[in-house]
């Protein structure tokens, strides 16, 4: 079949599956499922989710804080009006299951045969504000949690339906956004904070910053593209075939039901700059072929023959980098590795089918640049490998020096998350979870689920007499700021039933008196808050709290010093208890990080071993290709502990990914020279040579990488700036490398055997 022909058929067959694709990616939607970020598999989120079916999820809320007007305090009659007037407006909203807030809080008396719940606050009677202030703070659970100790804001609670998704969440946050304004709270007056307020600012910022991002890389990369080739074709068919690439792993994202999250959204312009680097590695050996002299048609079936198994090996190579990532239990990381290592693949092939077909029916194009003037960088990497060389001792040096510096620094890096890890310490979402931790119980919630023994219920005195000793622990050592138990009840109850007098709020002293409570704990057994903390049968109870969003470090600190509590001074024949909780779940996914990093890059080198073996057939030659791409990634641990940089969710993935978009260059390097030592006896000349073929486009490919990735360091989310930075500086001195120790290594360690190279010259000549 001509090739005319057969180029046209296969942009045919290209343009119906990119068609499908486009299809397909109009139907893809953004999302930020909290829920996503638990280790999927684990036990402890089974139980959790068994947990959260019997007492509700912990983190379906929403907190709205109320600051006074300067110079006052909440107790204000005309800012209580405004509160209790905005309090019933959420109240009737969709989606909202129960609201909490100072205006609705009473104190329940029961007289006779009835329940009085006499407001704590009375904004019509400003007579009553004294002896309601008073009232206010010698009550337990009203002060740090409904009421600032400081009386400078107020917080309304808001229960939302179970794992409200972001349309009717928006609407509901645009509602009572709208009323605030309706009431006369100006935006500086008023903190929202929760997963719905999460959920809504990362979707819409994921959204805004991956057009930003895109536009950035494609304007850079177009730019650089220009710079090396200068010509209309060499800027546009590279990012034609790129482009493609995104829409298919897209599409296929989108077939297998899979929305764009906080890591899938790197997608697009990860795979707009790695996918950058076969197109860039075919253009330069074409045009190479053609400034010799060669055919249009000779030239392109040299540069697919040369390129082919390069290209083909790095981008074995890179996507392995990628599908390692699938050993993380988190779900986003998850995709992002299938799904990347996927369209890293479909650049493969659209390089080598879309491309070439491309150059087929395009006019031999016209060099701008005569032969002898078009090759100066030819002139300016033999200098280059001649300083290089002549250097030697000051490359590997300064080499080693790096090395040690960074593992020393490196061993500083420390694995610590928080529940808004990504976004900088100066994001207003950041800035309004900080005022609930400043002025109240905190955002950072606390669960731990009560099993009576055999034989025994909730309202057992020893259980519940646990249970408070328990509650004193959590409050004064572990840090919680807001507590409540099936404790609360019946200490609630035991109050109610006497007059609602404060000094009756504690547990009873006999059995036959919590029996009589017990009774009639049955007339409140409608009120929310009991329904949340003790099961109908009452044969399970919930101890549940807020506190400030510690991090891991401090958190697993804390729990492990709330476990030896509890073996040493928990009955556990009375009582068992078990840590669970969304905070505890989250905190477990630096248990595996390591060990997910660990194996990322085991994987990654194992496969690049196999690789140089089956080329080389040389241990050597495997050291020789693994040091320069290891020594960026050990300079830029060390780059992280100088830094303080935590290891987390989104920071784990850089050292698998950096390692797998490295070496690429590595790769297309030596299996270059693999085939210059079929033609090139001499080591040294077939070195040289290599280096002046393959120099130029890792010295393209590597400027476009390290560009692409540096538009990331514009995001407002922490961990897409650290991913953007520490890749960058990674393939920065995996570029220093490749051109600086990769022909030392080659020619100190390779040469020793030469035989193995020479041997299969005479077998093609014959």
């Amino acid at each position: 079949m001509p090739l005319r022909k057969l180029a046209h058929l296969i942009l045919l067959a290209l343009g119906i599956l990119t068609g499908l694709a486009v299809y397909s990616v109009a139907h893809l939607r953004f999302n930020y499922n909290f829920n996503d970020f638990y280790p999927a598999g684990d036990p402890d989120l089974d139980y959790y989710e068994q947990y959260s079916a019997r007492f509700g999820n912990d983190n379906d809320y929403v907190l709205l804080g109320l600051e006074a007007p300067a110079g006052r305090t909440v107790f204000e009659p005309q800012f209580l009006t405004r509160v209790d007037s905005l309090t019933r407006f959420i109240q009737a909203r969709p989606h909202v299951v129960h609201v909490t807030s100072p205006t609705n809080a009473t104190n329940p008396v029961v007289e006779g045969l009835g329940v009085f719940n006499i407001p704590y606050l009375h904004p019509q009677e400003p007579e009553r504000r004294a002896q309601d202030s008073a009232l206010v703070y010698r009550t337990p659970g009203l002060v740090g949690n409904l009421i600032a100790k400081d009386a400078r804001a107020v917080t309304i609670l808001l229960q939302t339906s179970p794992n409200l998704s972001k349309p009717p969440g928006d609407s509901l946050l645009a509602a009572v956004r709208t009323e605030l304004s309706r009431q006369g709270f100006a935006e500086a007056d008023y903190h929202l904070a929760g997963k719905l307020v999460a959920q809504s600012v990362f979707v819409d910022r994921l959204q805004r910053e991956l057009m930003v991002f895109m536009s950035l890389s494609v304007v850079l990369v177009t730019g650089l593209l220009w710079f090396t080739f200068r010509t209309w074709w060499g800027v546009v068919l590279p990012l034609v075939v790129v482009l493609g690439a995104i829409l298919w792993g897209l599409g296929l994202m989108s077939a297998c039901g899979v929305s764009i999250d906080l890591m899938t959204a790197l997608l697009p312009v990860m795979l707009f700059v790695v996918g950058m680097s076969d197109t860039i590695h075919i253009i330069t050996r074409y045009v190479t072929e053609l400034g010799y002299g060669t055919s249009k048609r000779d030239s392109l079936v040299i540069t697919l023959k040369e390129s082919g198994f390069g290209s083909g090996l790095s981008a074995l190579t890179t996507s392995i980098g990628f599908f390692t990532l699938m050993t993380s239990t988190i779900r986003p990381i998850y995709n992002f590795g299938l799904f990347t290592g996927i369209a890293v693949l479909l650049t493969f092939v659209l390089s080598f089918t879309l491309l070439p077909a491309m150059l087929m029916l395009l006019r031999k194009p016209q060099l701008r640049i005569p032969r002898q003037e078009g090759h100066s960088w030819d002139g300016v990497l033999g200098r280059m490998f001649r300083a290089v060389l002549a250097r030697r001792q000051w490359v590997v040096a300064i080499s080693a020096l790096l090395l040690i510096g960074s593992v020393a620094s490196a061993s500083r890096i420390r694995i610590n998350s928080a529940l808004l890890d990504d976004l900088s310490k100066n994001d207003p979402v950041k800035l309004d979870f900080r005022f609930f931790e400043k002025h109240f119980a905190g955002v950072r919630p606390f669960e731990l689920d009560l099993k009576p023994a055999p034989g025994r219920t909730i309202y057992d005195l020893q259980v519940l007499r646990q249970t408070e000793q328990i509650e004193n622990y959590l409050t004064k050592e572990y840090g919680l700021n807001f507590v409540a138990s099936p404790v609360t009840l019946v200490k609630s109850v035991r109050k109610a039933f006497n007059g609602g007098l404060l000094e009756e709020y504690r547990l009873p002293e006999s059995d036959a008196e919590l029996k009589r409570l017990v009774s009639k704990i049955k007339l409140f057994r409608k009120k929310p808050e009991f329904r949340a903390l003790v099961l109908p049968d009452a044969r399970e109870g919930r101890l549940t709290g807020r506190m400030p969003d510690v991090g891991s470090i401090r958190a697993d600190k804390l729990n492990a010093d709330l476990r030896q509590f509890l073996r040493k001074h928990n009955d556990s024949t009375v009582l068992q208890t078990r840590l669970t909780g969304s905070a505890n779940l989250i905190d477990k996914n630096n248990e595996n990080l390591t060990l997910n990093m660990i194996t990322g890059m085991s994987i990654d080198i194992v496969m690049v071993t196999l690789i140089v073996l089956a080329l080389f057939r040389s241990l050597r030659m495997t050291l020789v290709v693994l040091i320069p791409n290891l020594v960026p990634i050990l300079i830029v641990a060390g780059v992280m502990g100088l830094a303080g940089v935590h290891m987390k969710v989104s920071t784990s993935i850089i050292f698998t990914i950096a390692f797998g978009i490295a070496v690429d260059d590595t790769i297309h390097f030596i299996s270059k020279l693999k085939l210059t030592l079929l033609k090139e006896k001499s080591l040294f000349k077939a070195v040289r040579k290599t280096y002046l073929m393959a120099g130029k486009a890792v010295i393209v490919t590597s400027l476009i990488l390290v560009g692409g990735f540096s538009t990331l360091i514009f995001s407002s989310f922490d961990g897409t700036f650290y991913v953007g930075l520490l890749i960058g500086l990674t393939l920065l001195f995996g570029v220093v490398a490749e051109l600086t120790l990769l022909p030392i290594l080659i020619l100190a360690f390779y040469k020793h055997r030469p035989k193995e190279i020479r041997q299969p010259v005479p077998a093609l000549g014959g």
